[in-house]
């Protein structure tokens, strides 16, 4: 939107302050202590700068701002809800409310999200999924995926000056599969080592798979810069993105598995229909159960040790990327999307 010289401005909650980073006006009203104060004091002062901005278009990317998308509809504003995920859905998901409070919870808030879309302007859904879902309720809804921008990813490498190493790029958490990758590494016949990018969800949760004894063959570099993520991918034989069947990973699109094949990397993927559809018609890696550290090592193991089909399938991805996975052919839906509002 900016690139096209439209006024653009974020606001966020991240305590670094309010600045301008590519002609787009960063405005912050500092990180919260905690998930009830983000939701109740930070969405009320995110509401606050909104107003001052006084802009044509809001985007809400949050499901906790759409009261105040509301608001902002009754003082005459154009409102869109970007959503993410499935929210009622991902509720459903979380096993620490319970059976019973989850399902009031997410009934609760389906309810109020169809009342309060109806109203939007727009929706932009992060999924074709998603999208199916919204379109029942608004009209005006759009899928925009995050796929790659392919320029930002270094395929050039030859694949016999590769290093045996494969990586996992993202946030590290339980469901994201941590533990079974590390347990695959104890499973390994080959010399391969695993490369983590991202950061911990928690210190326990680093702490507790830092003693097992694949660790030894993990190499964790903290959160890095897309320059580092791009030499990470370069160097990898392989990318990880063996996530658990939580019901709102099944019918999600990972950005990293494209990010992957927009780098030339063979994916190893978490067997769910969608995402193994998209990985087998592509021929572009393998599809593993993301429960079994056993299966998962035997994926690394014959792309370490089939380098020639390894080097195809990355070839392949990259070319998949550049043919439908790629930010090009999104952005371009997006620009539709608003200059039609």
């Amino acid at each position: 939107m900016a690139e096209q010289g439209h006024r653009v401005a974020l606001i966020v909650a991240d305590s670094r302050g309010d600045e301008w980073n590519d002609d787009i006006q960063i405005l912050d009203v500092g990180r919260p202590d905690g998930r009830l104060e983000r939701i109740f004091r930070n969405s009320r002062q995110v509401f606050e700068r909104a107003i001052e901005i006084n802009a044509d278009i809001y985007v809400l990317h949050d499901p906790e701002l759409i009261p105040y998308g509301i608001r902002l509809k009754d003082i005459g504003k154009k409102v869109v809800f970007d959503s993410h995920e499935d929210v009622p859905t991902q509720i459903l998901g979380k096993p620490y409310l319970g059976r019973i409070p989850a399902l009031f919870l997410s009934r609760s808030f389906q309810a109020y999200e169809k009342y309060a879309c109806r109203r939007f302007d727009g929706i932009v859904a992060a999924t074709p999924f998603i999208r199916e879902k919204f379109i029942k309720i608004n009209a005006k809804t759009i899928d925009i995926n995050n796929f790659p921008i392919l320029d930002e990813f270094d395929h050039a490498r030859q694949w016999s000056d590769k290093p045996f190493e494969v990586c996992y790029v993202g946030n590290i958490t339980a469901m994201r599969g941590i533990r079974e990758l590390v347990s695959a590494c104890t499973l390994l016949r080959t010399p391969a080592t695993l490369t983590l990018a991202g950061a911990f969800e928690t210190s326990a949760l680093a702490a507790e798979v830092s003693i097992h004894a694949g660790w030894r063959r993990v190499k964790a570099l903290g959160h890095l810069g897309r320059s580092g993520v791009r030499d990470v991918m370069a160097n990898s034989m392989a990318g990880l993105v063996t996530l658990h069947p939580q019901k709102n990973y099944l019918d999600a699109l990972p950005v990293k598995m494209f990010e992957y094949m927009a780098a030339g990397v063979p994916v190893i993927a978490s067997n769910f229909p969608l995402w193994r559809d998209i990985v087998e018609s592509n021929a572009c890696g393998l599809c593993v159960d993301p429960l079994d550290p056993s299966s998962i090592s035997e994926a690394i193991d014959f792309l370490i040790t089939h380098p020639h089909e390894a080097s195809q399938m990355g070839s392949n991805g990259r070319r998949a990327a550049m043919e439908k996975y790629n930010w090009g052919r999104e952005s371009k839906k997006l620009l539709d999307f608003y200059e039609d509002l």
